[in-house]
């Protein structure tokens, strides 16, 4: 285990200053826009390849220039990395690839100091198998305590030589493996949802919420914001471990409840944890992954009195129609009117292609996909989805480099990836690595301004006019659009808060709505159209023509105006 502990600061000079520097809005979360920082891949302070927590405190102020609330930061855990850090060996440890604790705390205090919020990934749901817990547990052999804290089962056929029952891997596979005894001899079988590396807790054991409540603890201390729950609708298990029936389960998901997933048990488990975030100053904030059958489901997540925000996957795969997207916006906000939540809409993620190649490609094939498409038609699609989300009312998110227009990697070389799914068969596609290449900070350098040394995924050769020294400044750039996005959400009131949008009328293929003094109209068609000019135009993602009372939008252009 790290020895990272003791080198924390004291908590009480981070709460009671830091973090006071940025509690100056009441309900922030409700309207905040967060961006995701996937660390390994977005600066690179010490030239190894590795993005790092330096790195990341560095490109700082250019985040605060964006225009973002809040920084999610995906896992900086100690980590064999068998899963990029979603395999955690010790939750109050930083990954030396990444710096230490006081790297952390100095990231924290600098944030709070320009504005930003710091949210971090926890990961309940497993750990790592080199976690100091799971090692006792095989040392000390079946039928003893530290084995209750996972769930170890015997298996079943003559000889025990089947899995305990006929539950899948997300990566492929069974989602199970059997251990060899300390004496030498094939043994139990224990339950990993993920990689074999990611053994899953079992939460019926006491222990397990005690640690996690600490871990809580640890990090609201040292001064962070919040935590966005990784495999949020995991954790509890139907009693028994009951067969699913089906050879095809990752067909299943998102479309049913399953015994591992979307339990109702879990929601307990946040109860427990919101009683502790409700006791520290400055708004801390829960966020869920949650993948659930519909978003009333998801609603559930985001009660009163459990998480605060859940991430809005149906709106993640819905792609560019119109129809399709108001009827996931509608029943997302009527989703969440009840329990008083605010709606999340997200494009782009660390586990799916990116929204500008996504919509590159014709519908239908699904959130993975390794083909490029279109590439110009897919950038238009982006930029006209993101002024459409940001003008949604609740929060939205932002990933990394998506800012950038910056497309999916998808002809990365075999033997460079590294996303564990791609070494399983018949589960995930395994081509996440595409949207997790390090992004391009200049024109020129080995790794465009990434680091000194390169970096851990070949970024295109292409690059060098996505970057940002290239964007900023360049009238119409993607960068520029989102400057001028997130300032104008600032400074229009009806931007983002509320819970209802007012649809108006608008031709087919076509989305129109107005909030307050507030119109936008989003035309996914491929051909432009003939609107009303509602106003003074304040931002479009491609250039529209105004002429006797009437706008002229181009295909797959979103366009603001405000009547005030």
């Amino acid at each position: 285990m790290s020895q990272q502990h003791s080198a924390a600061p004291a908590p009480t000079s981070v709460t009671s200053s830091a973090t006071a520097t940025v509690a100056g809005r009441r309900d922030w979360w409700r309207d905040a826009v967060i961006y995701q920082v996937y660390p390994r891949s977005f600066a690179d302070s010490n030239g190894d390849g590795m993005g790092d927590l330096e790195g990341v405190r560095t490109r700082l102020p250019y985040l605060r220039d964006l225009g973002v609330d809040a920084v999610w930061l995906s896992p900086f855990y100690a980590s064999p990395q068998a899963d990029a850090g979603y395999d955690v060996a010790d939750y109050r440890a930083v990954d030396p690839m990444f710096g230490s604790l006081l790297d952390a705390d100095a990231l924290i205090r600098d944030a709070h100091g320009l504005g930003l919020r710091i949210i971090v990934d926890l990961v309940p749901n497993h750990s790592s198998d080199q976690y100091e817990w799971f090692r006792r547990a095989l040392a000390e052999g079946p039928g003893s305590p530290s084995r209750d804290r996972y769930h170890f089962r015997p298996g079943k056929g003559k000889n025990g030589e089947l899995p305990p029952n006929d539950w899948e891997s997300i990566f492929g596979g069974p989602a199970w493996t059997r251990v060899t005894e300390p004496d030498g001899t094939p043994g139990e079988w224990y339950l990993h949802l993920f990689a074999p590396e990611q053994p899953d807790f079992n939460w019926d054991h006491p222990a397990v919420g005690d640690e996690f409540r600490s871990i809580l603890r640890f990090w609201l201390d040292m001064g962070v914001d919040g935590f966005r729950i990784d495999v949020a609708h995991g954790m509890v298990k139907a009693q028994g471990l009951p067969d699913l029936g089906s050879h095809e389960q990752l067909k299943l998901l998102g479309n049913d409840v399953m015994p591992f997933f979307d339990q109702d048990g879990v929601h307990d488990i946040y109860r427990q944890w919101r009683l502790i975030l409700d006791e520290y100053s400055g708004e801390r904030i829960f966020v869920a992954e949650a993948w659930t059958p519909t978003v009333e489901r998801t609603a559930n997540y985001v009660r009163p009195d459990e998480l605060h925000q859940a991430f809005n996957f149906q709106y993640l795969g819905t792609h560019w129609d119109a129809e399709e997207l108001r009827t996931v916006i509608d029943r997302t906000l009527d989703a969440m009117r009840p329990v008083g939540a605010p709606a999340t809409w997200v494009l782009s993620n660390h586990d799916v292609t990116r929204h500008a190649t996504r919509f590159a490609n014709p519908a239908g094939l699904g959130t993975q996909i390794r083909l490029a498409g279109d590439r110009a038609l897919g950038l238009r699609r982006a930029r006209a989805a993101t002024l459409l989300m940001l003008a949604l009312p609740g929060s939205a998110y932002v990933y990394q480099g998506e800012e950038l227009g910056l497309p999916d990697v998808v002809d990365l070389p075999d033997e460079v990836r590294q996303d564990p799914a791609y070494f399983r068969g018949a589960g995930q596609d395994g081509f996440r690595d595409g949207c997790r290449v390090p992004i391009p900070w200049t024109r020129t350098g080995s790794s465009y301004g990434f680091g000194a040394g390169g970096s851990w995924l070949p970024q295109p050769a292409g690059w060098a006019e996505l970057s940002v020294e290239a964007q900023t400044g360049t009238p119409g750039s993607t960068l520029e659009l989102y400057r001028a996005a997130l300032a104008a959400r600032r400074d229009q009131p009806d931007l983002g808060a509320g819970d209802a949008v007012e649809w108006l009328r608008a031709p087919e293929g076509v989305l129109a709505f107005r909030r307050g003094d507030f119109v936008c109209v989003a035309n996914t068609t491929g051909e432009s159209v003939t609107v009303p000019a509602y106003g003074r135009v304040l931002l479009s993602s491609d250039e529209v023509t105004e002429a006797d009372g009437e706008t002229k939008v181009p295909g797959d252009t979103t366009v603001w105006w405000t009547t005030a």
